[in-house]
């Protein structure tokens, strides 16, 4: 039999189970030859979880195109130039969430962020989560979050398959997707130009590949007693 790699200590220390695929530190190897009996155990591998997904939209980004090409840097000047002169193709909106336990980003553009966008998204959810597990999601108030139309549609769903945790008035601050829309403006929006409002699409859904490949978890740092009390009556 082989020797414990862990103590009792740290194994007592364990309060999350997961999935058993073998090989596991502290498994016990025994020698087939001399086992006389054997029992075999089968155990369902379904487990309920919950998910909590950081969701909100970003309307109205705008598809720039250049009047003119960009002026390359040269061994003299380092710098791009770009003419002042650009031509609006129109603007696409957004919608994404965070999956808070593994960052993984979630992605929807589309033309509108209406109730029936929300409502395309809340479908991208249910098809990527297994069907036992709860989707929490963190949103703000817009009227597409608690519309009729949504209303309808939640109600085919299994109950307790989707549950919003609304964010106060004047609170979007509390909301991770906002760090992210923040980093997302400076990395790839800000200075984007392209030919068609198709190609600023594709590019979005670049940017959120490129960044699904390392995803990153948020952590929150805001310490609730470091909050000054002017701040919390601006809230």
């Amino acid at each position: 039999m082989r020797k414990l790699a862990l103590s009792d200590e740290i194994l007592l220390s364990v309060d999350k189970a997961a999935r058993y695929i073998g090989g596991e530190v502290n498994s016990v190897m025994k020698d087939l030859k001399e086992v006389t009996t054997r029992v075999a155990f089968c155990f369902p591998d379904v487990y309920k979880l919950t998910i909590t997904v950081s969701y909100d939209e970003k309307p109205g980004i705008q598809a720039i195109s250049n009047t003119a090409p960009d002026l390359r840097p040269t061994a003299e000047n380092g710098e791009v130039y770009r003419d002042a002169e650009y031509k609006r193709l129109g603007t696409l909106s957004l919608l994404a969430g965070i999956d808070l336990l593994t960052g993984e980003a979630i992605p929807l553009v589309s033309e509108t962020h209406k109730s029936s966008d929300f409502i395309e998204f809340l479908k991208i959810l249910d098809k990527k989560y297994p069907l036992q597990d709860t989707i929490r999601i963190i949103l703000d108030n817009h009227s597409a979050h608690t519309s009729k139309e949504t209303q309808r549609f939640l109600d085919t769903m299994p109950k307790g398959r989707f549950k919003f945790v609304f964010t106060p008035k004047h609170g979007s601050w509390l909301n991770m997707i906002e760090s992210f829309f923040s980093k997302m403006t400076k990395q790839m929006l800000r200075g984007i130009r392209v030919n068609t409002k198709q190609e600023l699409e594709e590019r979005i859904y670049q940017y959120f590949e490129e960044i699904n490949r390392e995803p990153v978890v948020y952590h929150w740092k805001y310490k609730m007693d470091e909050i000054s009390e002017a701040e919390v009556s601006s809230l």
